[in-house]
């Protein structure tokens, strides 16, 4: 789909969601290309379960109460 920037302004909405959705959408000026309107890919970061494993350490006292809970325990 090719619409003029003029057409764009006014239904720049719906071209993101026609561009979302798939869509080639180009804007021209004066009848002659000037860019096309794609959306961004994504970059999705492939999790690997334990790859932290012995970077992660807990302090020995970890469970140990706070000393301004002394008086609780």
């Amino acid at each position: 789909m090719q619409v003029n920037i003029g057409e764009a302004k006014a239904k720049f909405s719906s071209l993101v969601a026609r561009a979302l959705a798939g869509e080639e959408v180009v804007i021209a000026r004066d009848n002659t290309p000037v860019l096309k309107l794609v959306p961004i890919e994504s970059i999705v970061a492939t999790r690997r379960p334990g790859s932290a494993r012995g970077l992660v350490e807990i302090a020995p006292d970890f469970d140990d109460p706070l000393p301004e809970f002394e008086e609780y325990s």
